[in-house]
């Protein structure tokens, strides 16, 4: 007799930020100066690489789209960010106003409307226009005013988006990349009101940032560890996603996607970060999960047989063993990794939904599932689906 599926967990999905946040939530002051949406035409698109492009914007243009402003910065909103209602043939990356997208991409309740659709209880929320870990407001000129900007996402996040949900939204909160004392204090506040989870760069060098090899990021992970933040990195939140050329089709970076999450982990499995900081606690959203099997067997051959040259010494145990207690990785699809299950760990993989995404598998998630995880037993079953994001966050189950 198949086994009932329980309720999901979903530990990354997205929300786009309604026009209104940052006009609401800056101090009155500020709001002039902060992230506004402006409807403008679009002349045209202008494609620079594999993922860059540019918007040419004309006034005078027929076609008038939502355009976000913030300091220099244009942003649309794009249909395979907001895909969710819509066949998969329009997910393009034309922009998409919210006039012409599901009410639960922006709005909480309508979110809520949908989880119960798609059998998900609770979902874990990385956001949209500030990027997945805030590199956005890291880049801006006004750092005063960006640092404004983050508390402002955060406050929204925490008491308008989830704090009506009755804790059905987690909220990850965003920090001041640029200060790490700030970035502290920032944890420290949010974790006073119950929250969580933090956005964090997969490779802050990407970002022009110190690497997690120096100290420069210790005050950070201190305050993590100390309240029981667990650490949530997204792919594309270093700001560079893997690709083989300049002239690559984008097919190419969807497609190794996973691999800055891989070098990631590597990178933090050999850093010393968890020896330091034993009790912290590190998640990697859709990073998805069959290639860990082959990296933890990799990583502690390098460490037990390598260590004369390969810089190992600082780490006592095998690295895989710091995976195993310390890091949880999410995934959506993935065969490979749900039958290597012993390896990939039975007490370390989460599932996602990743509304709205054009990769979600809303509102068919629980029949897709079943599907899945048709071979899985009773205790893999309730550990995947919400057992391991209930232990990751230190939540009670309901």
């Amino acid at each position: 007799m198949p086994i009932e599926l329980p309720k999901i967990i979903s530990v990354d999905d997205h929300v786009i930020e309604p026009p209104h946040v940052w006009q609401t939530w800056l101090p009155a002051k500020l709001r002039e100066r902060g992230p506004r949406i402006i409807r403008r035409g679009l002349a045209g698109v202008e494609w620079l690489g594999p993922a860059a492009y540019k918007e040419i914007f004309d006034d005078d243009a027929p076609n008038k789209v939502d355009v976000w402003h913030y300091e220099d910065l244009t942003y649309t909103n794009k249909r395979n960010i907001a895909a969710a209602g819509y066949p998969k043939e329009t997910w393009t990356t034309d922009p998409v106003n919210y006039d012409d997208m599901r009410p639960g991409c922006y709005d909480a309740k309508a979110r809520l409307a949908d989880m119960d659709a798609n059998w998900v209880e609770r979902s874990m929320i990385f956001p949209t226009f500030p990027r997945f870990c805030g590199q956005m407001f890291k880049e801006a000129r006004d750092k005063d005013l960006a640092m404004a900007c983050v508390e402002a996402y955060n406050n929204w996040l925490v008491e308008e988006w989830c704090g009506d949900s009755g804790g059905r939204l987690i909220p990850i909160c965003l920090i001041p990349l640029w200060d790490v004392p700030a970035a502290a204090g920032e944890v420290r506040r949010n974790a006073a009101r119950g929250v969580r989870a933090v956005a964090f760069s997969e490779i802050p060098h990407h970002l022009g940032l110190p690497s997690i090899h120096t100290d420069h990021w210790n005050p950070f992970f201190e305050a993590c560890e100390e309240t029981g933040t667990v650490i949530c990195m997204h792919i594309g939140s270093s700001s560079k996603m893997p690709a083989t050329s300049p002239d690559a089709p984008i097919s190419v970076s969807a497609s190794l996607a996973f691999g800055n999450s891989m070098a990631s982990m590597v990178d933090f499995l050999y850093s010393g970060v968890l020896v330091r900081y034993p009790r912290l606690t590190l998640s990697y959203a859709e990073s998805q999960i069959g290639w860990l099997p082959y990296v933890l067997e990799r990583i502690d051959d390098v460490w037990d047989d390598n260590q004369a040259w390969a810089q190992t010494k600082h780490i006592p145990e095998p690295p895989s063993s710091y995976y195993y207690s310390n890091i949880y990785v999410s995934f959506f699809k993935d065969e490979s990794g749900i039958e290597a299950i012993h390896r990939t760990g039975r007490t370390n993989i989460c599932f996602e939904t990743d509304y709205p995404h054009g990769d979600t598998t809303w509102p068919t998630t629980k029949p897709y599932a079943e599907k899945l995880f048709a071979d899985l037993g009773e205790d893999d079953l309730y550990n995947v689906v919400r057992g391991n994001a209930l232990r990751m966050l230190g939540m009670r189950d309901s």
